[in-house]
């Protein structure tokens, strides 16, 4: 799978990474999540066959691919209650939830959505970025983030999975658990924001050389079997140096609507 990343500067050090929405992608990994617990234990029960010649790396890549169902089907149920918490009548004690949780979202920090973009099915990056722009400092940029959410979503991860059995205790008062439930949704959240670091780090990393979409020298073949692309774009550069030296809403809303992206997560 390809995916098309946008990466431009925001103001001084700050930086913008973004994946450009496709709905093909989000609509066929929805599909392939099984809804119920019965269609969830065949899946696993299905993989989980034993096979007198697998070896210990087949078994592993089995487990892994069982647990990450496992983390797809919990994902679509929390989804599905949030949609249901933000389809609630106003005033009602679901829509004040939501709105406590609308609040709790509004703190996640764009690096981290940007990193739960990249899904273990990305094995091609298109890099879109200004054009004034050097493509060593684009790539040294996306490396940069790419380790330090390596390092910085592990060390949440232990911390979010280490308060979930204290906020289970939470589950004997008659109201609902908000602090379990965010606890392990912020769980999933670096569990997913650490894969996506690895997997972008192991994208970028992959060939000694840069190749550019404007490249003729570099060659066709050779474009396509590289894991990522630096694209230069004239668009993104003249959007960026329309308004102010620093960015305003409006310019963002522009870049967002050239570039598919969604400006929530921006």
């Amino acid at each position: 799978m390809r995916a098309r990343l946008i990466v431009f500067p925001v103001k001084g050090r700050n930086w913008c990474f973004s994946r450009s929405i496709d709905p093909l992608v989000s609509d066929s990994g929805s599909g392939n999540t099984p809804s119920t617990l019965k269609d969830l234990w065949k899946r696993i029960n299905f993989s989980s066959n034993p096979n007198v010649n697998s070896t210990s790396n087949a078994n592993a890549n089995i487990f892994a691919a069982n647990a990450e169902l496992l983390v797809d089907f919990t994902s679509n149920k929390m989804n599905n209650a949030w949609i249901s918490l933000e389809k609630a009548p106003e005033g009602t004690f679901k829509r004040k939830i939501h709105g406590v949780g609308l609040k709790l979202l509004s703190r996640v920090k764009p690096s981290e959505i940007f990193l739960k973009s990249i899904t273990n099915e990305v094995s091609h990056v298109e890099v879109t970025y200004p054009s004034s722009l050097n493509a060593r400092l684009v790539r040294r940029r996306l490396r940069h983030i790419a380790m330090r959410g390596s390092i910085i979503h592990k060390k949440y991860l232990y911390g979010s999975v280490t308060l979930l059995p204290l906020t289970s205790a939470f589950m004997v008062l008659p109201l609902p658990n908000i602090p379990f439930f965010w606890c392990l949704f912020r769980t999933y959240s670096h569990w997913r924001a650490l894969q996506g670091s690895e997997k972008l780090l192991q994208l970028v990393s992959d060939s000694a050389e840069t190749p550019d979409g404007n490249g003729v020298e570099h060659g066709t073949n050779k474009l396509l079997s590289s894991p990522w692309v630096l694209q230069p774009s004239k668009e993104l550069e003249e959007l960026l140096h329309q308004g102010d030296d620093d960015l305003n809403k409006q310019a963002i809303l522009k870049i967002c609507k050239a570039f598919d992206l969604n400006s929530n997560d921006v």
